[in-house]
């Protein structure tokens, strides 16, 4: 493991190594570094060490004592809208679920915000009309769809 720090999610069914390879086939720069499997007296365990674009993270895949929920999810702030539009159909596929304002669960149970940066700059522009009305755009939509936002905005100001 090359980095102190990483983010660790509690898997239980498995599936972790399977997942981990799905997460770095969609994010160039990704990559598993290591993975061992062990048994803590309780039950066997594997743990998955991997990098997503460059970003460290880990899966421990040790059982159904923990869930995973929506309060972690891992965030994408994709180039362009083709980009948006690859990972929310790979993420969603599946047994995926979309949520709202661009936020989806995948089918292991991981949340995650997938966006353009482009609605960033709209959401945080000094401007306060700009910035209003990409949000209230942004939070009628599932998946972001930054050319509607831009008509908004459009249109506000």
């Amino acid at each position: 493991m090359s980095n102190s720090i990483r983010t660790c999610l509690w898997f239980r069914d498995g599936r972790g190594r399977e997942a981990a390879d799905f997460y770095c086939s969609l994010i160039p720069g990704s990559r598993v570094e290591s993975s061992f499997s062990g048994d803590a007296g309780h039950g066997s365990f594997s743990v998955i060490d991997f990098l997503l674009g460059g970003v460290p993270y880990q899966i421990l895949d040790a059982g159904p004592a923990f869930t995973l929920t929506e309060a972690v999810s891992i965030s994408v702030a994709t180039d362009d809208q083709a980009e948006t539009d690859r990972l929310w159909e790979a993420l969603t596929a599946d047994g995926g679920e979309e949520s709202v304002c661009g936020w989806l669960k995948d089918r292991y149970g991981v949340s995650w915000q997938i966006f353009p940066r482009r609605l960033t700059e709209l959401t945080t522009s000094s401007d306060k009309k700009v910035s209003a009305s990409a949000m209230a755009a942004m939070m009628k939509q599932r998946k972001i769809d930054i050319a509607a936002i831009e008509a908004a905005v459009r249109e506000a100001v």
